[in-house]
């Protein structure tokens, strides 16, 4: 499963020294997560809970902690990455300040991924895959219709109503792309000749985009049920992915394919759940182009709701 390499592609991506090339080369993205945090912070009414959720934490690159663990008793970091969050955790200056960091191990998505993956091992594959694109994709859709999505998530020690701010840090997409990419893994894997006829299965496509939405509505019932009365939730997620091969191009619509992330519904849907007090958004570059590698970014939506 993909969540199962989280913590190495996060060792790459995160913590202190991709901190620093993001303040080289995408300093908005940091300005922009940190400022908006801060919008929620001083935004929880006075009576809230003073306890703060992370939500897809890991290292805390684009989270001011230290901000955080000095406004609250306790700052509590999710994600699935124990190690990132530890270096998270580390970074803080003081003995005091850490003591105010707890850290939960958990599948913010509650076990999506695990359930997708029960149903494909459960298929008759061969048989399948010489029946053509067709069966093959019909059973992958199957899967997805048949994944129980928790609605919303529970964790161990982490009570309904318990916190004032809720974060959701740049998890979202990930929750539903990764069981989506194993699918398309595990098709590769047994007929590559196979991989991209998905493209073209309509059922395949509708059972995709439902799940996307299903586990969209969870992790925003999630933030619901996590916040106190009178608290505040911050939402940071990917809208778009896209590409680009010369540095200096990528703000430029003709020199960058763009990569949709989130179902077009999404504005919808966090309306429907919450009232938005403020957003923005703005572009995060993650790679530099280098030889024949493309250049990467994101176009990120950032909220502050109630």
């Amino acid at each position: 499963m993909r969540v199962k390499t989280l913590a190495y592609n996060n060792g790459q991506t995160q913590g202190a020294q991709r901190r620093e090339w993001l303040r080289q080369y995408s300093p908005k993205h940091l300005e922009q997560c940190s400022t908006l945090i801060r919008h929620g912070l001083q935004a929880r009414a006075g009576g809230a809970s003073a306890g703060i959720v992370i939500l897809g934490a890991g290292a805390c690159t684009e989270v001011p902690l230290a901000e955080l663990a000095r406004a609250s008793d306790e700052v509590v970091l999710v994600d699935l990455d124990a190690a990132s969050m530890q270096e998270g955790r580390a970074e803080l200056s003081s003995a005091a300040l850490r003591k105010r960091v707890r850290l939960l191990e958990a599948d913010i998505s509650g076990g999506v991924s695990t359930n997708v993956h029960a149903l494909l091992d459960k298929q008759p594959w061969g048989t399948l895959i010489t029946r053509g694109a067709t069966a093959v994709f019909d059973a992958a859709a199957d899967c997805l219709e048949q994944c129980v999505v928790p609605d919303p998530p529970e964790f161990a020690s982490v009570g309904v109503g318990e916190f004032g701010l809720v974060v959701s840090s740049l998890v979202l997409s990930q929750l539903y792309s990764y069981p989506l990419l194993d699918i398309l893994d595990h098709v590769q894997q047994l007929a590559p000749q196979l991989l991209g006829e998905q493209e073209r299965h309509h059922r395949y496509q509708e059972a995709a985009q439902d799940f996307r939405v299903r586990v969209i509505q969870a992790h925003l019932h999630l933030l619901r049920s996590l916040v106190d009365v009178g608290g505040v939730i911050v939402l940071l997620y990917d809208m778009r992915g896209f590409v680009f091969e010369v540095h200096g191009t990528e703000h430029d619509a003709e020199h960058r394919r763009a990569i949709p992330l989130v179902p077009r519904t999404l504005p919808r849907l966090i309306r429907d759940n919450f009232t938005v007090q403020e957003e923005a958004e703005w572009e995060w570059l993650t790679d530099l182009p280098e030889k024949e590698r493309l250049g990467r970014g994101y176009e990120v939506a950032g909220y502050v709701l109630r």
